[in-house]
């Protein structure tokens, strides 16, 4: 009969766990994408990096945005790649 409590506490715990972690994934989701236009050239490479992992219209559409923006050669060709394969991926 013990088990139960401790068996609600583990139940508790992992929705707890699961709810910070959504909400740590939604701020990373957010900070990257302000990140994405940044003046630092290596906070943008790090919102590459993070955004190739979310395909979806949404991001395809910020990528496109990103690389008609983008003034360094070697970022925005790292965006054009990640809009290309975004792009294969969504047809």
């Amino acid at each position: 009969m013990r088990a139960v409590p401790e068996v609600r506490l583990a139940v508790l715990g992992f929705i707890g766990g699961v709810a910070a972690g959504l909400l740590v994934w939604s701020t990373q989701v957010a900070r990257s994408r302000r990140e994405l236009f940044n003046r630092r050239p290596l906070r943008r490479l790090a919102a590459l990096g993070f955004l190739a992992g979310q395909s979806g219209p949404e991001t395809a559409r910020l990528l496109a945005d990103y690389v008609n923006w983008e003034t360094r050669p070697m970022l925005r060709r790292r965006g054009q790649v990640l809009l290309r394969r975004m792009e294969a991926h969504l047809h």
